[in-house]
């Protein structure tokens, strides 16, 4: 309710005491009544009668089909995604006010922003600029196309046109390549996932070794499942080689990056999925030609070294050949034969004039020397260590006795004490090392006992 206005009682009019506000009160107190009900809104239209003075400040109209409101972006709080216009369709968020001077009311816009396809173009920018980054775009990551597919998966709508005219140009380039579709939705919440999913099928039944990506034609909206992160990250995980075909020649997706290869249309994709029947055909036929050539030239050669061969064989009878070879293996036999002799004379030899310097060079006279020489040194071994045992015992003794003379112990046999604190177990000298309550330790000549300090005194 608003506050008590200065107010005036005139009795002609009223009968009774009413507030009456001045414009300015009204307009201030409903301008604070919209700022708070309206507090941040987002309001859509579309923009008309621009002015952006040399202030900064951004002044338009903000409209649709049946009614029109008056829109402020101040320098300061100026947030854009795109340069303003005239016509463009925006969506704003603004404070509803009221400008008391005219006592319009207006939006305080905060931020702008294109709405519809506008909206959708910043998300495609801001993704296609973060995926190329991560380097699904590089070209070093594409995978070549099979020259010749042993079978072509198609990921589309089992009804669109776009599956028609893949199967027309496959039909008519390359009929005896079989062909896999993977029904999916092209359009809709759920036709990324379903994309997405098709891709990985195909990976993992490894049916096909080529995928052609395709749908028609449509606006951006229409097309976006094919902008989609989680669409272009199957895509790059893929190993088969993917062909994109989205859309008309104007159409750029996302898919179109990522993929191996972009084809303009889905008719396109199917053409560069397979090779033309009739290029293949005339290019056997060359190469039949060209075989049936060389195995002619081959024949001929082969026909000349034949006769070549056989006039050499009637020259050189075989017979002849044999005789010469039966004359050679006896010589080599004869050779053989003598060698071996020679080689057993020899080694015989050697082995009588081994064996005799071996009874010449016997070592047992070596071993008695050995025998002789070890009893020796064990002798010397036993004196020494004797004498070594003697001279340290008698040490050991002089030692131990030097200790007992300066022992602790003997001064306890003369009725000393030593007294030591319990819990350290260092040598109380002093008063000052204990406390009253501390416990004590008191060792005697023979046994100790202890004890607990109840009065301390100094002299």
């Amino acid at each position: 309710m608003p506050q008590t206005k200065k107010c005036h009682q005139t009795s002609y009019l009223f009968s009774v005491q009413q507030i009456i506000y001045t414009v300015s009160q009204l307009n201030r107190e409903t301008g604070a009544l919209l700022g708070e009900h309206f507090l941040s809104i987002f309001v859509e239209g579309e923009i008309s009668n621009l002015s952006i003075p040399a202030s900064g400040h951004c002044y338009f109209t903000l409209k649709d089909a049946n009614a029109q409101v008056r829109c402020a972006m101040f320098r300061g709080q100026r947030r854009q995604s795109f340069k303003p216009e005239n016509g463009k369709q925006v969506v704003v968020k603004a404070q509803v006010s009221l400008y008391e001077p005219r006592g319009d009311y207006q939006l305080i816009v905060e931020y702008l922003e294109e709405s519809g396809d506008g909206v959708l173009r910043r998300a495609f920018d801001a993704l296609k600029l973060k995926l190329s980054e991560e380097g699904l775009f590089s070209a070093i990551n594409k995978k070549d196309l099979p020259l010749l597919p042993k079978a072509i998966g198609v990921i589309t709508s089992p009804s669109g046109a776009a599956i028609q005219d893949i199967l027309t140009v496959l039909r008519r380039r390359f009929a005896a390549v079989p062909v896999i579709i993977y029904p999916v939705a092209v359009q809709g919440e759920n036709a990324k996932f379903e994309i997405a999913k098709a891709i990985a099928t195909a990976n993992t039944l490894k049916q096909c070794d080529v995928l052609i990506l395709a749908r028609g034609g449509g606006s951006l909206e229409d097309l976006w499942a094919f902008n989609e992160e989680i669409v272009a990250r199957a895509i790059y995980a893929s190993q088969i080689p993917v062909i994109s075909g989205v859309g008309h020649e104007t159409d750029v997706t996302i898919a179109d990056f990522v993929a191996d290869l972009r084809a303009a249309t889905p008719s396109a994709a199917a053409e560069h999925a397979t090779p033309d029947q009739q290029q293949w055909l005339y290019k056997f036929n060359e190469l039949e030609t060209r075989l049936q050539q060389h195995l002619q030239r081959l024949l001929r050669q082969q026909l000349q070294k034949v006769d070549w061969l056989v006039g050499r064989l009637q020259q050189q009878h075989p017979q002849q050949k044999l005789t010469r070879n039966q004359q050679r293996l006896a010589e080599l036999e004869l050779n053989l034969k003598k060698a071996v002799q020679l080689r057993l004379t020899h080694n015989r030899r050697i082995s009588e004039a081994q064996i005799a310097r071996l009874w010449q060079q016997t070592p047992m006279s070596a071993i008695r020397r050995n025998q002789q020489q070890i009893a020796y040194l064990s002798e010397r071994l036993v004196s020494a260590t004797n004498i070594f045992l003697k001279n340290n015992s008698q040490r050991l003794l002089n030692a131990s006795q030097t200790l007992h003379a300066v022992s602790p112990l003997a001064t306890l046999n003369r009725g000393y004490a030593l007294v030591t604190e319990q819990t350290s177990g260092l040598i109380v000298r002093s008063t000052e090392q204990l406390n009253v309550g501390d416990k004590v330790l008191t060792r005697l000549a023979k046994g100790y006992f202890t004890s607990q300090v109840n009065a301390l005194f100094e002299e």
